[in-house]
């Protein structure tokens, strides 16, 4: 994480703890549109009705959700939200309040959109890629995407924008292809910052073959980190994350810590689930049940280590540890 962004995190999180706030968001997962232009098989956002993938969500609502819960990074999600016709807009505002954006896409509608946009070290595109070429064409349905989105990555980058990419991994995937696609995206791509996280089992995805349990998550994290893969890849994760992957610590869920804001409220209890929307942060962390979800808690939860319940788990116990503090800072 760069020192700038590790700073404002760091900073924040202390000011949470001095004022005795036991439940607070460290990124909101936006959702301005469901709309996509692609048909991924592993995604369950796109099966909305056709009534709400029509829906954009108006910039003024955006920012009014990410200024009541006060959190210091966003992160634009969708469907593709470079379909939305104000996302410029949005990233604008977003950025003028010092907030870090992370603008996710699958790079198709970059080349046609960069000059909407300025480089700021409060912005970052992340580019979906999930596999070298075969794989991620695969997991996408559609062929020559991943040509397309290394060529918008690759002129991003000659622009001045910071360019980090997101891989999720399925259980069609082995240690080294893991490591293939990592080394292709740190060393020949030159990625800014990766992110790294196994499939969860969307209840609407079409495809529920190829979802990782927990077992075949660590062991595949394990195989690919050994040999000191992870220390040498420049991976946007606390140090105690990536421990989870492998099976060396255990934690439960934190996913008030990132929490999702879409055209239907606040999302009960995350990203990946649906048990209901609120329309204020405090009512979503007022009325949900959070003892009620994680693994062991609720059976939908069995397999999921994904990063937006587990990360700030991770976050919050680096912060709560001199020694980890110290071993964070170092990476």
């Amino acid at each position: 994480m760069p020192l700038r962004q590790s700073l404002r995190v760091g900073s924040y999180l202390l000011g949470q703890k001095l004022r005795g706030n036991k439940k607070f968001p460290l990124i909101v997962e936006l959702e301005p549109l469901f709309a996509c232009n692609l048909k991924c098989a592993g995604c369950g956002k796109i099966q909305q009705p056709a009534s709400v993938l029509k829906q954009r969500m108006p910039v003024e609502q955006a920012l009014g959700a990410i200024e009541e819960c006060g959190a210091p990074m966003v992160s634009i999600a969708g469907g593709e939200p470079l379909m939305h016709p104000q996302i410029d807009v949005l990233v604008t505002e977003l950025v003028n309040r010092k907030k870090f954006v992370f603008l996710c896409t699958n790079a198709l509608l970059m080349p046609k959109k960069l000059d909407k946009f300025t480089p700021s070290p409060y912005f970052a595109f992340v580019v979906h890629i999930d596999g070298l070429r075969e794989r991620h064409d695969e997991s996408v349905c559609k062929e020559g995407v991943f040509d397309e989105a290394v060529a918008a990555i690759k002129e991003a980058k000659r622009r001045g924008f910071t360019v980090n990419t997101n891989t999720t991994f399925f259980n069609t995937d082995t240690p080294q292809t893991v490591i293939d696609v990592l080394n292709y995206l740190n060393d020949d791509v030159q990625i800014d910052n990766m992110q790294i996280s196994p499939a969860y089992a969307y209840e609407k995805a079409p495809d529920q073959e190829h979802f990782l349990g927990v077992t075949e998550t660590r062991e595949l994290f394990r195989k690919a980190f050994d040999g000191g893969n992870r220390r040498r890849w420049r991976l946007n994760h606390s140090p105690l994350f990536l421990d989870f992957l492998e099976g060396k610590v255990d934690f439960g869920c934190t996913a008030w810590g990132i929490p999702s804001y879409s055209l239907l409220g606040w999302q009960k209890p995350c990203y990946l689930m649906a048990d209901g929307y609120t329309k204020t942060y405090k009512e979503l962390i007022e009325t949900t049940d959070w003892d009620a979800y994680g693994r062991g808690r609720d059976p939908r939860c069995a397999n999921c280590m994904a990063h937006c319940g587990y990360e700030p788990t991770a976050v919050l116990a680096t912060m709560a540890s001199l020694r980890e503090s110290i071993r964070a800072l170092r990476g």
